[in-house]
């Protein structure tokens, strides 16, 4: 597949027979449309003017769009139904419940799985049937790296460990968080991930960042990728939806601005989520239409620099919100 970076790729290619087949799937209303973020704020108040901000910055780019729309406060996100797997990147495989998503990294000594899905039947179908569609063998799986200690992201992790061995990765204030909370499907606590850490399987390091905010231990990776004889580099950011605390909140934005700066020194060009709030979906779906196309998951350096700008404005909003409503109290 070839790869390029200029920005308004991901719908461009799409012919209007393919556009509907994803309107269809219920992925474009509300994902990407200008107004959709302004239309989903909330009352005018102090965090309104970097909102504004954040939305002049995305322009038409649906990807940047879609980010500010999610991170407006009062936005629910949608919950489209879930896509066949697809290869993202050589090395790479989207494996989506459609509301949430894992990604598979293949390496020559096996897979690292970043997130679970919410279930032991949710990995044994979607993660262990989509490995097995796309022609990768799940029982080389070897890492699950879980990137926040929610339970749709270790759903599954206890059901790989115990099938296929695998070991399961969090920071310890999230395997913390999931001990509080003590559920039945959790993951027995196993690996550690220390902040920029290397995690290393064959020929592919990946490098995991804690970036607190959406708990107090989110982890985003640094992901190597190959598409033919291009090389790339992407991002993940391990969870989006901010707290509602001052506090968390900045905590939240200093780890957007410090992934950012690793991001540039690490060549990021290329942007995943776990969730579809960054136009994915249906930039999956274009891939699997066209995939000797133009990659639309490659944003580009500037873009994917531009794309954090977005989340840091977004941030200062809420950030503004919450200290006006704790000055009323």
């Amino acid at each position: 597949m070839r790869s390029a970076s200029s920005p308004g790729d991901s719908a461009a290619g799409l012919t209007r027979r393919r556009f509907a087949r994803i309107a269809t799937l219920g992925l474009v209303a509300g994902a990407g449309a200008p107004g959709a973020a302004s239309a989903a704020a909330t009352a005018e108040g102090p965090g309104q003017v970097h909102y504004v901000r954040a939305r002049a910055l995305a322009g038409s780019d649906p990807v940047l769009l879609a980010l500010a729309r999610a991170l407006t406060p009062g936005v629910e996100l949608p919950r489209p139904p879930s896509p066949a797997p697809v290869k993202l990147f050589d090395n790479l495989v989207m494996l989506s419940a459609g509301w949430v998503s894992a990604m598979a990294v293949l390496t020559d000594e096996g897979i690292v799985l970043i997130d679970a899905l919410t279930s032991s039947a949710e990995a044994e179908a979607v993660v262990v049937g989509g490995l097995r569609e796309v022609g990768a063998s799940p029982e080389t799986i070897r890492y699950v790296v879980v990137t926040h200690g929610h339970d749709d992201h270790f759903g599954g992790a206890q059901y790989l460990a115990d099938r296929y061995g695998a070991r399961v990765l969090m920071t310890p204030a999230d395997w913390d968080l999931v001990a509080r909370a003590d559920p039945d499907h959790a993951p027995a606590r196993d690996l550690e991930i220390a902040d920029g850490q290397c995690l290393t399987l064959g020929d592919t390091g990946i490098r995991l960042h804690h970036t607190p905010g959406h708990t107090a231990g989110t982890v985003s990776p640094i992901i190597p990728l190959r598409a033919g004889r291009m090389r790339h580099t992407a991002m993940l950011w391990g969870g989006t939806n901010p707290p509602a605390g001052l506090a968390e909140l900045r905590s939240y934005r200093a780890a957007v601005r410090s992934f950012r700066a690793r991001m540039r020194e690490a060549g990021v060009d290329v942007e995943l989520s776990n969730h579809p709030n960054d136009h994915g979906l249906q930039r999956a779906e274009q891939l699997r239409q066209q995939p000797e196309g133009v990659n639309p998951f490659v944003l580009g350096r500037p873009r994917a620099q531009r794309y954090m700008a977005v989340m840091d404005l977004m941030l200062r909003g809420r950030i503004a919100d919450a200290y006006g409503t704790s000055r009323r109290k």
